[in-house]
């Protein structure tokens, strides 16, 4: 089994009651909704360090304290104990003891899903080419389909909604199990049943080996670099420097961070750094043991920068943000982000499978804490946001 990472920071199943709408926005096939550290860069990350001498809290046993909503490793390890050793599914025990315990970023994964899982953080991944999102009463819908893939073939587009996968309806499940559905191996064929327009459908697709470009370059007419980051997939945050780099001298930046839902936040520190002459990007905490996270330095400081952002901005994006933000390095144009600032710890069950539970939250340098709230843009822009973006450019002295 591959290496855990360390640290998440990592929408799954988003429950915030009647004020907003639960929506869950997760790629089939691609690490959404990620910030995690692999367990080497943890240890051995120049830019992981303590903040200060803060001593963990403690609760009356001498054990560490946890916050409220988040789930206590050893009754969701003794339950998955308690479950295999009665022949029953320690997975779905350790899940029932994080779904009651409030954790709303808490999951648990078998084996296989959490290989797969780690397989997406290289940006490659089995499926079929589609992410969907969990919208009200629990209803699955296609969120944006990869052009080229076996949905997109298919003719499966934005706003189906998904009924059923195989003999299994899907509606009310979380959307990490109907990722799992999902998945499988290449060559395999999976049965959606659809919604569109009141009207049923069933396809059969064939599941592929799939990628994604984490990082795309765009050169427009007028010198400024469009820099458009996916998600933070392993060496993501080198291309982001390299593209940095290669941009024409004094040239304006636009760093579209737009529906990039998270990756690993050692990707994302690196991606910051592109624009930091070192410096703090931001601080966290584990169980009350406060950590911080600086940039590398030799950054171009001077080179005018935009940060695009939406709603679709989460977890190790807006740590990017954030960072970018608080330190005057960019102005951020777009609407507000999602709102993901918790941290989540994998744990290995007694039966092989994986807890991700959380155990903190992380902070802008500002001192911000993005969970919940998301980060505010400088400039608000719905339609048009690369246009005003160039408007921006112009005021800092670059563009049209």
């Amino acid at each position: 089994m591959p290496g855990l990472p360390a640290f998440c920071l990592r929408p799954r199943d988003l429950r915030r009651g009647a004020v907003l709408t639960l929506v869950f926005l997760v790629a089939v096939g691609a690490a959404a909704g990620t910030g995690c550290w692999d367990r080497a860069d943890a240890l051995t990350a120049p830019g992981l360090t303590a903040a200060g001498a803060s001593p963990p809290a403690s609760g009356p046993s001498g054990a560490p304290s946890r916050a409220p909503g988040t789930a206590d490793r050893e009754a969701v390890a003794r339950a998955a104990a308690d479950a295999a050793a009665e022949g029953k599914s320690g997975k779905k025990a350790a899940q029932e003891v994080v779904s009651r315990s409030g954790d709303r970023w808490g999951v648990v994964y078998d084996r296989g899903e959490y290989a797969a899982f780690t397989d997406e953080l290289d940006g490659r991944w089995t499926g079929v080419g589609l992410w969907v999102r969990r919208g009200d009463a629990g209803r699955i819908e296609v969120d944006r389909v990869q052009p080229g893939g076996p949905a997109a073939r298919a003719g499966l587009r934005p706003g189906d909604r998904l009924l059923g996968v195989d003999a299994r309806a899907v509606t009310g499940l979380p959307a990490s199990e109907v990722v799992a559905l999902l998945r499988g191996e290449a060559g395999t064929p999976v049965v959606l049943r659809l919604l569109r327009d009141g009207a049923e459908r069933t396809e059969t697709l064939v599941r592929e080996q799939l990628h994604i470009e984490p990082v795309t370059v765009q050169q427009l007419p007028d010198g400024v670099t469009v820099i458009k980051v996916v998600s933070f997939t392993r060496g993501s945050g080198e291309r982001v420097r390299a593209a940095v780099r290669a941009a024409p001298p004094g040239a304006g930046v636009m760093l579209d961070l737009r529906g990039n839902p998270g990756g690993l936040v050692t990707e994302a520190v690196t991606a910051a750094s592109a624009f930091l002459d070192g410096g703090l990007v931001a601080t966290y905490d584990v169980r009350g043991s406060e950590r911080a996270l600086y940039a590398s330095p030799g950054g171009d400081t001077a080179r005018p920068l935009v940060a695009l952002v939406d709603g679709g901005t989460m977890s190790a994006a807006e740590l990017v943000t954030g960072a970018l933000q608080d330190r005057g390095r960019a102005v951020a144009v777009g609407t507000r982000t999602f709102g993901k600032g918790s941290v989540q710890m994998p744990t290995t069950l007694p039966d092989g499978s994986v807890a991700e539970l959380t155990v903190g939250t992380y902070r802008t340098p500002a001192g911000r804490s993005l969970d919940g709230s998301g980060i505010t843009p400088d400039l608000a822009a719905g339609d048009g946001v690369e246009e005003r973006a160039h408007t921006v450019l112009g005021g800092l002295g670059v563009g049209p």
